[in-house]
This record gives C-alpha cells, sequence and structure tokens, in this order.
C-alpha cells in the first residue's frame, strides 16, 4: 500500500515521472468510482511487516518500561523514551515504516511524560490542585516540544497532532490553575481546545486541497484529535449517558449528528462521525427503548444507524457535492468535488 506522500516522493527521486504519478491517481480513482480526494488516504501499513515489527515494538518497550518501574518510577519513561528514538532511527528514517512509526512516536512522546509525571510522584505525591494543574501544563509543555523535535527529525504525520493534543493539555491545566473552580466545567475548556485542533487541521488541509502531499496526512491526523475533543465535551454537556435520557435530548442528539455529518461531507474528512457514533447510538437505542422496543432496542438501533452510515459511503459523493454547492466562496478553500486527481 502507497500513500500520496509515497508517490510524491518517487516523483521527487526520478523513480517515476510525473505524469506516470497523476495516471496511477487517476487509475485508482476511476476504479473506486471516486475521486481520489474523496478516498481520505493515509498510510497506516505498509504491509504485514508492519505489524510484526509493531508486536516486537509494543514487547521491548513494555518490558523496558517493567524493568525501569522495578528501579525507580521516572527511569521507566527514561527508558522508553530512549529506546523509541533509537528504534526510530532505523523503522522510521530508514525503513519508514507506518504503524511501527505511529507507535514510537506515541511511546517517545509519551515516555517523555511519564517521566516527568514519576519524578513528580517521586518528589510528592500530595501536591495541591492547583499546584497538579501547573504541573500538568508544564508536561504538557514538555510533551509537545518533544513532539516538535521528533518532528524536526522524522516527520511522522501524526506527530503535529499529538502536539497539538499536548498543547490542549498545557491550556486545560494553566486555566485550571489560574481559576480552581474551571475544574468543574472542564468539559467548555476542552471544547475550545477541540475547536482550536479542528481550525489547525483545516489550515494543513487547505494548504494540500486535492490531498497529494503529507500535508494531508497530518490534517488527517489533527481531525482525528480533534473530533473527539469536540464531540465528547458536546454531549457530555448535554447528559446523554444520565440514567433516563428524555425525548428532547434524544432529539437533540440527533440533529447535532446531522450537523456533523455536514460538517463532515463539506471538509471530507469522517473523524466527527466516528467520534459521535457512540452517543447517537445511545440516544437512538433510549428512543426505541421509551417506545417499548425493550428486547430488540440494539437491534433496531443497529440496524438503522449502520444502513445510514452505509448509504452516507455509498453516496457520499453525490451528498458532497450538494453540501459544498450551498457554502459559495467558501468551498474554493476545501477539496474538490468532482475533479480526479491531477498532476
Amino acid at each position: 500500500m502507497y500513500s500520496e506522500s509515497d508517490l510524491d516522493d518517487a516523483v521527487a527521486a526520478g523513480a517515476i515521472s510525473r505524469e506516470a504519478a497523476a495516471a496511477l491517481r487517476s487509475h485508482v480513482a476511476r476504479s473506486h468510482s471516486a475521486p481520489a480526494v474523496d478516498e481520505e488516504h493515509f498510510k497506516l501499513l505498509s504491509g504485514f511487516n508492519d505489524i510484526f515489527v509493531a508486536i516486537a515494538v509494543g514487547l521491548v518497550l513494555v518490558a523496558l518500561a517493567w524493568i525501569g518501574q522495578s528501579i525507580t518510577t521516572p527511569l521507566a519513561g527514561v527508558l522508553v523514551a530512549i529506546a523509541a528514538w533509537g528504534l526510530a532511527e532505523y523503522f522510521t528514517r530508514q525503513r519508514r515504516m507506518a504503524l511501527p512509526s505511529i507507535l514510537l512516536l506515541i511511546a517517545f512522546v509519551g515516555g517523555v511524560a511519564a517521566t516527568l509525571v514519576g519524578i513528580m510522584v517521586e518528589i510528592d505525591p500530595d501536591f495541591s490542585d492547583r499546584t497538579n494543574a501547573m504541573i500538568g501544563a508544564g508536561i504538557g509543555l514538555v510533551a509537545a516540544g518533544a513532539a516538535w523535535v521528533h518532528w524536526k527529525r522524522f516527520m511522522v504525520p501524526i506527530t503535529v497532532a499529538a502536539g497539538a493534543a499536548s498543547l490542549v493539555a498545557v491550556a486545560v491545566g494553566l486555566t485550571v490553575a489560574a481559576i480552581p473552580a474551571a475544574k468543574d466545567t472542564i468539559y467548555p475548556i476542552l471544547l475550545v481546545g477541540g475547536l482550536a485542533v479542528f481550525a489547525l487541521a483545516m489550515w494543513w488541509d487547505m494548504s494540500d486541497r486535492e490531498r497529494r502531499t503529507r500535508r494531508s496526512d497530518v490534517a488527517f491526523w489533527l481531525h482525528l484529535a480533534a473530533a473527539p475533543l469536540i464531540a465528547h465535551p458536546v454531549f457530555h454537556m448535554l447528559g446523554v449517558f444520565n440514567e433516563n435520557i428524555t425525548f428532547d435530548i434524544a432529539a437533540i442528539v440527533l440533529v447535532l449528528y446531522l450537523a456533523f455529518a455536514f460538517v463532515a461531507l463539506a471538509v471530507d474528512r469522517r473523524a466527527l462521525l466516528v467520534s459521535s457514533l457512540a452517543y447517537v447510538l445511545y440516544a437512538m437505542y433510549s428512543l426505541f427503548h421509551t417506545a417499548g422496543a425493550v428486547e430488540l432496542a440494539w437491534a433496531f438501533t443497529a440496524l438503522v444507524i449502520g444502513s445510514a452510515l452505509l448509504t452516507l459511503s455509498a453516496f457520499w459523493h453525490p451528498m458532497r457535492r450538494m453540501v459544498v454547492g450551498t457554502l459559495g466562496s467558501l468551498s474554493e478553500k476545501l477539496p474538490p468535488v468532482g475533479a480526479m486527481a491531477t498532476a
């Protein structure tokens, strides 16, 4: 499996001509009966060896964390971070393996953060809430810095999303430290952070509207990070998982899901629909349960939502054409509709 950035690298290296790359993109688009930009490609696996190496990497990192933890808590994070960077020098920088690169990036940033957490625990595990918030903001800032250093060296697309998520943690920590009462209103803060990450994702997306470079891969992961930060706070504030969800709340959830679908079609990204799926499933279940279909409520819910998602997938392109057509001049900043990928 080859990503768009792989094709660009091949063209830059002279392995294939720009015309051949364009012809390949057009052929794939025709064979899928959809424009290349609507396929939302991203590279997760380059072959089964990715899975094999990812399992081995996981075993090594878990073992190192276990050994480090048995000596002193901070050492676990140190060993994981060092090993993740060293392994990335080969499997990411030389072999360009997708899944192991993602795991190693997460392990490196997580190892750096875990080291600092371990140090704080060793010093004093019983800081005040305000102090913990300040420490959390500092750890988030260091994690974002670690992600930036990793990006400069390896340029793994998910790295920018990891850094953005760390900066959201910094904002949350600083807000709670400055206003301790804000910890009771954490969901609105997360929502603002999610919208900021979404805006960043759109900035990357708009810089590569035809989705042919690594910038599109970066945008994909940013959308994947932004989606739960937007969906979960919204639905939690609505009280979706309260014991007795009312008909009005269930109806609002369904309307919001339709709004998310509109946004997803407009920007040609499906992450927002996936992140909010659990909430709409529960809301639909509650509606069927309230209507008296107690035993088959989940079955009816799965049938209705599954059918709706399949229909959306099958008619994604014509539906997207309709949605983008309502946006006027704004459509010029979105991925093109109906045009096959060209050179």
